[in-house]
């Protein structure tokens, strides 16, 4: 059997950590059908199968996962032994690649990116924005941004800025003819904008006052997968919506929304970068914290 090389390997696993050729040849900087090709040379060299392919899916052949769970923690070997010697330079070099929720991915790109990629010019920043939360470890991050309250416990998490809420909106025409909600039970009468989950699901809107918890799935013919486009449909009067306060901000200083039930919305824990536990830290990640830090954004 003639022994398959190192990029050979790293491109099956790629593709099978994705499940994706298409996710798999970005990440990978390489063509789809490059990549295609190497995975069949692969798997020529080796006399079996490794992954099982469709027009819509990929997925490991039971000896391709068992080659993916051997070979996972030599390639993260062989990582943190590169990663070293750029210690040892003194300056942090490779890909650092973060999976954030699109809040988190425009808070990075507008306050910490510019400053990280001046201080560390031998890094490749690779930041994926995704509403759906994801394994970063499966998914071959090196973090992840989400709201603290959805960091799982055995990641360290890092907050990135204060405290932040989710608020009901709804626009000034709209309140007048329809009234303006007490309670949350008072949106079960109400014409309101839902929003749809990554997973599919439609979120059930979550208000808290005094030890009082309330989550309702609200009534409305309109329903929207983007916080930015909820407020422009609540400004323009399709409705109550229900978002981070951030997000609807603008509309709400220039008067386009009105916020309800503030009293129902209060501060909650914001976004935090995180990353796992008990593995050996790259050093662009390191500096990538340094630079949160530094800038006083993450605690």
């Amino acid at each position: 059997m003639t022994r398959p090389s190192l990029n050979d390997l790293s491109a099956f696993a790629a593709v099978a950590q994705h499940r994706s050729f298409r996710k798999a040849a970005d990440v990978l900087g390489v063509s789809r059908s490059s990549l295609s090709h190497a995975i069949i040379g692969l798997e020529e060299k080796l006399g079996v199968r490794l992954l099982n392919r469709t027009t819509r899916s990929v997925s490991p052949t039971q000896a391709g996962a068992d080659l993916l769970e051997r070979l996972n923690p030599v390639l993260r070997d062989l990582d943190d032994a590169l990663d070293t010697l750029s210690e040892v330079r003194g300056r942090p070099s490779g890909i650092l690649r973060i999976n954030a929720n699109k809040s988190g991915a425009r808070i990075l790109l507008r306050k910490v990116v510019p400053r990280f990629l001046t201080n560390c010019p031998d890094v490749e920043l690779d930041l994926v924005s995704e509403g759906e939360l994801v394994d970063i470890v499966g998914q071959g991050f090196d973090a992840g941004v989400r709201l603290l309250e959805a960091v799982p416990q055995d990641m360290v998490a890092v907050r990135l800025g204060g405290e932040t809420r989710f608020i009901a909106v709804a626009a000034p025409a709209y309140l007048r003819d329809h009234g303006r909600p007490r309670t949350p039970q008072d949106l079960l009468a109400h014409v309101c904008i839902r929003q749809r989950l990554p997973s599919g699901k439609r979120y059930r809107w979550e208000f808290s006052k005094q030890g009082t918890e309330v989550a309702l799935d609200v009534p409305g013919a309109l329903t929207l997968d983007d916080n930015d486009l909820l407020a422009e449909a609540a400004a323009a009067g399709h409705g109550i919506a229900y978002l981070p306060e951030h997000f609807a901000q603008p509309f709400l200083g220039d008067g386009q929304l009105c916020a309800v039930l503030e009293d129902w919305c209060p501060l909650i824990d914001g976004l935090a970068l995180y990353y796992p536990r008990n593995r050996h830290m790259p050093s662009p990640l390191r500096a990538f914290i340094d630079t949160l830090k530094a800038m006083k954004l993450g605690t």
